[in-house]
């Protein structure tokens, strides 16, 4: 039998961080932002943790 291969979209869309959370991008900072706010585009900066539920989600899309 094959081995199991890892999801590629998953591997290009999150990170671990070192002490092994997972941290995601936040949507919205690719194009249309001439009408968003300073303020927002900051918020839209920073990484987002996934919660525990997602992170089961994400670990076993990448475990292979």
């Amino acid at each position: 039998m094959p081995k199991m291969k890892s999801h590629s979209g998953t591997k290009k869309r999150f990170t671990r961080t070192a002490t092994g959370k997972l941290k995601a991008k936040k949507s919205g900072r690719k194009h249309l932002l001439s009408h968003k706010s300073r303020s927002r585009m900051r918020r839209l900066k920073n990484g987002v943790a996934l919660d525990s539920m997602r992170t089961k989600l994400v670990d076993s899309m990448l475990q292979n």
